[in-house]
C-alpha cells in the first residue's frame, strides 16, 4: 500500500462506545487493511514492513482519537497474529490467520494474573498433561480484549515451565467474563479469563511446550516498539487542538500562545511528539533489517509513554476549565496516558531492561571490588 488509509468510515461514538460499537469499530479498522502489514501475502498480508505498519496505525489514531481501539488492535496483533505467525505450525496458521487478518476474529494474548503481572515467572495458572491432551486452571486478569475476544493465546505452567495455548471462547471450562474492566482505554474491553478444567487437545499448544517465557518476551518487544505509533497520531489531533485554542483564546489583550509559559509547553509537546516518530522509525528499521530488537522497544515505549502523559498534563493545563468540559476529549487522554504508562510493561520495568541490557542493574551477578 502506497498511501495509509484515512479512516472516514470508522462508525461514530458519543462518549464510551459499548461492546457492540467497540466490535464494529476493530472491524472497520480491519476492513481498510490495517491489520494485514508485516505480514505474508500468503496469509492475506500485504507483504510490506513494520514503517508501512506504522503509518497506518499512526493515521488511525490521529482519525479515530481513540487509545483504546489502538491498544485493541496492537493486542490484536502482537498478542495472537504474529505469535501464531512466529510459532503455529502449518495448520495453526492455515486455521487462524486469515480469519485474525480479516477481523472476523478478535485476538489477544493472557499473560497477566489477579497475583502477578510483570513477574510472569510468578504466574500460577498450571496445565496438566491428560490422555492425548492438557487441563488448564487458573484466571488471567486486566485482559485487553477480553470478554470480546474469540481466539487468546493463554499462557500457563506445564511442568513448571510457561508454556502457551491457543484457547477460544467456545471452549469448555473456558469463561470470559468483565471481571478486571478498567476507566481507562474504553475503546477497548478489559477482563478476565476463568480456566476451570479446560481440556485441549495436544494441537493447541502454540511452539514448543515450556518454550512461552521467550514467547511473551518476543510479543512484549514488538508491542512496546509500535503500540505507540497509533498513540502518535492521537498526540498530533492532541497538539494541534492545542494550538488552535492558544490562537483563539486571549489572555491580557494578546492571545494565549503570546505567553511564553504557554508557548513553551507547546514547543515541548511538539519536540516530545517528533521524538517519539524517531524512535518508531528506528524500531521499524530494525524490524524491517532482521536487527534485534529488545533495547530500542523498551527506550521507545519508556519514553513514549512518560511523553504521551506529560503532553496530555500540558494540553489540559493550557485549556484551563475547558480540558475538563464533558465531552472535551483532553482529561480522558490524562486517563489514558495513566494506562499507557503500565501496559506492555510499566516504566519501571522498562528501565530495568535497559540497565540490565547495559550490563548492570538487579540483573548483574558479577564479581565486583568491595566498597573503600
Amino acid at each position: 500500500m502506497s498511501e495509509p488509509p484515512n479512516f472516514d468510515s470508522l462508525p461514530p461514538c458519543a462518549g464510551p462506545p459499548d461492546e457492540e460499537q467497540i466490535l464494529a469499530r476493530f472491524r472497520a479498522v480491519a476492513k481498510q487493511g490495517a491489520l494485514r502489514h508485516a505480514l505474508p501475502q500468503c496469509f492475506g498480508g500485504f507483504g510490506d514492513g513494520f514503517a508501512a505498519l506504522c503509518q497506518t496505525h499512526r493515521r488511525l489514531g490521529e482519525a479515530s482519537r481513540d487509545p483504546g481501539l489502538v491498544l485493541a488492535v496492537n493486542a490484536h496483533l502482537w498478542g495472537a497474529v504474529f505469535p501464531i505467525l512466529l510459532y503455529g505450525d502449518e495448520a495453526q496458521r492455515e486455521r487462524l490467520l486469515p480469519a485474525l487478518l480479516a477481523g472476523q476474529w478478535l485476538g489477544g494474548h493472557a499473560i497477566s494474573e489477579p497475583c502477578c503481572g510483570s513477574d510472569v515467572q510468578a504466574m500460577v495458572s498450571r496445565a496438566e498433561r491428560t490422555g492425548g491432551g492438557f487441563m488448564l486452571n487458573g484466571e488471567k486478569r486486566y485482559i485487553t480484549n477480553v470478554p470480546l475476544a474469540d481466539w487468546l493465546v493463554v499462557y500457563a505452567k506445564l511442568d513448571g515451565r510457561i508454556t502457551a495455548f491457543l484457547i477460544s471462547r467456545e471452549d469448555s471450562g473456558c469463561r470470559f467474563s468483565h471481571d478486571g474492566a478498567l476507566d481507562a482505554c474504553q475503546g477497548s474491553a478489559t477482563g478476565s479469563v476463568l480456566l476451570e478444567n479446560c481440556r485441549l487437545d495436544a494441537g493447541r499448544v502454540l511452539g514448543k511446550a515450556g518454550a512461552g517465557a521467550q514467547m511473551i518476551q518476543k510479543a512484549l518487544e514488538y508491542e512496546r516498539a509500535f503500540v505507540f505509533a497509533g498513540i502518535a497520531g492521537i498526540m498530533e489531533w492532541q497538539l494541534a487542538e492545542v494550538v488552535r485554542h492558544s490562537r483563539e483564546r486571549r489572555s491580557g489583550g494578546v492571545h494565549l500562545g503570546h505567553h511564553q509559559a504557554i508557548s513553551h509547553r507547546i514547543a515541548d509537546m511538539k519536540l516530545r511528539l517528533d521524538t517519539i516518530g524517531l524512535w518508531l522509525q528506528e524500531c521499524a528499521r530494525l524490524c524491517d533489517t532482521g536487527q534485534r530488537l529488545t533495547l530500542a522497544s523498551a527506550q521507545t515505549k519508556l519514553y513514549a509513554a512518560e511523553a504521551f502523559l506529560q503532553s496530555s498534563l500540558d494540553a489540559v493545563q493550557i485549556m484551563g476549565a475547558a480540558g475538563l468540559e464533558p465531552g472535551n476529549a483532553m482529561a480522558g487522554l490524562v486517563r489514558d496516558a495513566l494506562a499507557g504508562r503500565l501496559f506492555s510493561g510499566s516504566s519501571e520495568v522498562q528501565k530495568n531492561l535497559i540497565a540490565g541490557l547495559l550490563g548492570t542493574g538487579e540483573a548483574y551477578r558479577g564479581n565486583h571490588p568491595p566498597l573503600r
